[in-house]
C-alpha cells in the first residue's frame, strides 16, 4: 500500500524525535521502519513495515502488513537459548544487506549486530522484557508463503521480520534493489518502534 504524504512524514519526525537517523540526503536512500502493534495478537500478521524514501524532492511511503514477532510454533518450541524477539524502540544501523533467506532474495543480517529478548517460558505470549542478547542471529526480513498472503505466522518466523503478502515482499525487494542501483549502497538500516 502506498501512503500519500503531504509535507514531512510524521513517522520520520517520530524517528528524529527519538534520536534516530533519517536518510534524506539523496533519492532512494531507504528508511525501513517496523512498527510493532502494542495491542497485537499472538500469531497474527498485525504489525507494519514502512519504507520511506525521497524521489525527485518528494517523499514516497509504502506500508506492508508483517509480523515483528515470532510465531506461536517457536513460542511453544523455543531454541535452547530461547526464541528471539527483536528489541523495539531501537535503530539498527547497517544491519542488513540484500542476500538470501532459504534460497530466495531477502534482506539478511550481514552487517551489524541486533538486540533480542529471549523468550523461553513456552507460553503463548511474547515477552518484551528481561536480559538483552546482542549479536548475529540470522534475524532477516523475508516473506511468508510465496504463493499467497498468509494470515497466521506459525513457523514463518522464529524472530525474523516477515512480510505477509508475497506481492508486497516483491515490491519491497525491488525498492532495495533500487537503492543499490541509485545510491550504490547494499547496506540497510532498520528501525523498530513500539505502537502506532
Amino acid at each position: 500500500m502506498i501512503i500519500e504524504e503531504l509535507g514531512y512524514p510524521a513517522l520520520l519526525q517520530r524517528c528524529k524525535d527519538m534520536g534516530f537517523k533519517v536518510f534524506e540526503s539523496q533519492d532512494y536512500d531507504l528508511n525501513i521502519i517496523g512498527i510493532r502493534n502494542a495491542e497485537g495478537t499472538v500469531n497474527a500478521f498485525d504489525d507494519e513495515m514502512h519504507v520511506l524514501y525521497l524521489k525527485d524532492g518528494s517523499w514516497h511511503h509504502h506500508c506492508y502488513k508483517c509480523t515483528t514477532d515470532a510465531g506461536l510454533h517457536y513460542l511453544l518450541n523455543p531454541f535452547s537459548r530461547g526464541t528471539a524477539i527483536v528489541v523495539h524502540d531501537r535503530q539498527y544501523r547497517g544491519v542488513y544487506k540484500l542476500g538470501t533467506h532459504t534460497g530466495y532474495k531477502a534482506l539478511s543480517q550481514q552487517g551489524n549486530s541486533i538486540a533480542v529478548w529471549r523468550d523461553r517460558n513456552k507460553d503463548n505470549k511474547h515477552d518484551y522484557t528481561g536480559e538483552i542478547d546482542e549479536g548475529y542471529f540470522g534475524i532477516n526480513i523475508h516473506r511468508a508463503n510465496k504463493y499467497k498472503e498468509s494470515s497466521l505466522v506459525n513457523n514463518w518466523s522464529a524472530g525474523c521480520q516477515v512480510i505477509a503478502d508475497p506481492r508486497d515482499f516483491d515490491e519491497f525487494i525491488s525498492l532495495c534493489e533500487m537503492q543499490i542501483e541509485r545510491v550504490g549502497s547494499n547496506s540497510f538500516s532498520y528501525t523498530l518502534l513500539f505502537g502506532f
